[in-house]
């Protein structure tokens, strides 16, 4: 991100992975250079995050097998989290398990009961490669979950068991935007 911008200013909105396309379901790959070309993903992944109304964005789902995810999302307490995180690896997740409501931008308008840990840490790097560490409760936590998720290969729809799982892909078959294998 540069210094002195609104993240996403700079950056061109990228068409969404949608849910079936075999990225998503791919580990991603490590960073090792941090120069303008990480600088520039940042800035499109942010771009793409709010053209999609969305509260984070992975790497992959803009079709980049690279660990890297943004967040623009609130806590429960309603305090806005804004950032980046380069090769970010989940430290801690802890507390509380909640179901709550779980969206993805690579499963456009659907969403299921997910169950969550209410909070999370995750340690990795800027974009400039400084060391960062992120805590996250509530809504947060579950938002660094699901990013980190995404760069494993899970989407949220993976962590579903049973009739909900069965129910979400029903959802998923009836989609306008699902293209059948």
């Amino acid at each position: 991100m540069r210094l002195g911008s609104l993240p996403g200013v700079h950056g061109r909105v990228r068409p969404l992975t949608l849910l079936g396309d075999p990225v998503l379901h791919t580990p991603c790959g490590e960073v090792t250079e941090f120069g303008p070309e990480l600088a520039d993903l940042v800035e499109d992944l942010f771009a793409t995050m709010y053209a999609a109304q969305g509260v984070g964005l992975a790497a992959n789902q803009i079709g980049v097998p690279l660990r890297v995810f943004v967040f623009d999302c609130p806590d429960d307490e309603d305090v806005r989290h804004l950032g980046h995180v380069v090769n970010p690896r989940p430290v801690v997740t802890d507390g509380v398990v909640v179901r709550g409501p779980e969206g993805c931008l690579s499963l456009p308008g659907l969403e299921a009961g997910t169950e969550r840990y209410d909070h999370a840490v995750v340690e990795g790097f800027t974009v400039t490669g400084e060391p960062v560490t992120v805590h996250g409760t509530g809504f947060f936590a579950r938002c660094l979950q699901h990013e980190s998720d995404h760069l494993d290969g899970t989407v949220y729809a993976d962590r579903l068991e049973g009739r909900r799982h069965r129910k979400l892909m029903r959802q998923v078959a009836r989609a306008s935007w699902h293209r059948p294998a």
